[in-house]
């Protein structure tokens, strides 16, 4: 299925407040809150198909930020983290997936208007579906080519960038339509600095003289699970991770530059502005760490970190 797939009709079973209905009742009104005012926080989180079976990729990790960003936004959940967890498991298993993308929601729903929530109910979902790679099934090994955007990151005072909130991502529906517009695949967005943050719905790595750079938490980036992920990785692999201020025209002259994240994996840039990156395509540094992510992910190489909780099948989840 190509990244731009509609969801409709791929799986039967969804979560909802603690039971599983069926795809087409999982609807909201339109006077809900999360529809005017983009009060709503999710996690995006893959589940790849292994030798053992189903296997959630760092499933704690994304339940934490989701309760995480539901606290900073104030948002009361019903549900601990090891309720969503279990949660997440039962609903790819209900659906009978071994490879899936999923979804945890939770939204400002009811039929009140006004910016202030006051009782507006916090619903919260769990949605799977098939979804291929992000940036295309090619992008892994050829690369993609980027533009800067035009569009910022908004400074932290404005809203708070280490939430994964739904209203924060309308400036990078702009990045991505100002770069599909110009034919490119993806933006990369600058802070209020002007300096390097990360693409539109992925964060970014720079390699340079055998060393890894990335931006720093203060440059408005969302803390990836994936980029964390890759830092990890390097660091074992014996490549040198910086983290630091990025200057725009540091990426002119990079070796190698990739995108990471749940949906992207981590998918090399090949060009940025016209401007090749390195040699134009996949460099070293970023294969050896995106082998061993994708390796350690897909159950093809041993899990030191402890990152994969299995799925069991619907048979044995349903005891």
């Amino acid at each position: 299925m190509s990244s731009q797939s509609s969801t409709s009709g791929a799986t039967q079973k969804i979560w909802r407040d603690g039971a599983l209905v069926d795809f087409q009742d999982a609807t909201i009104h339109v006077m809900s809150h999360v529809v005017h005012y983009g009060s709503s926080v999710f996690e995006g989180i893959r589940c790849y198909e292994t030798p053992f079976g189903g296997a959630v990729f760092r499933l704690r990790d994304h339940i934490r930020r989701l309760v995480d960003s539901a606290k900073i936004y104030r948002m009361d959940l019903r549900y601990s983290a090891d309720e969503l967890s279990q949660a997440v498991v039962d609903t790819i298993a209900a659906n009978e997936l071994k490879e899936c993308y999923i979804r945890p929601l939770v939204a400002r729903t009811g039929q009140q208007m006004g910016v202030h929530p006051g009782n507006a109910p916090v619903e919260t979902f769990i949605i799977c579906w098939i979804w291929g790679r992000y940036l295309g099934e090619e992008a892994l090994e050829r690369g993609v080519d980027v533009r800067i955007s035009s569009w910022r990151r908004a400074a932290g005072s404005t809203f708070p960038t280490m939430a994964k909130a739904g209203g924060n991502y309308l400036s990078s529906q702009l990045t991505k339509m100002e770069a599909k517009a110009d034919d490119y695949i993806e933006g990369i967005m600058l802070d209020v600095h002007g300096h390097v943050s990360e693409g539109s719905g992925e964060n970014l790595f720079v390699v340079r003289d055998g060393a890894l750079y990335t931006s720093t938490i203060g440059s408005g980036i969302l803390q990836g699970i994936t980029r964390n992920s890759v830092m990890r990785i390097a660091g074992d692999l014996g490549i040198e991770v910086r983290e630091s201020p990025i200057p725009r025209e540091m990426l002119y002259v990079a070796d190698e530059v990739f995108f990471c994240g749940t949906a992207a994996e981590l998918t090399p840039v090949r060009s940025i502005d016209r401007i090749k990156v390195g040699e134009g395509r996949r460099g070293p540094v970023t294969k050896a760490i995106q082998q061993k992510y994708l390796g350690i992910a897909a159950g093809r190489i041993p899990d030191p970190y402890g990152w994969l909780t299995p799925v069991p099948s619907p048979a044995i989840a349903g005891r």
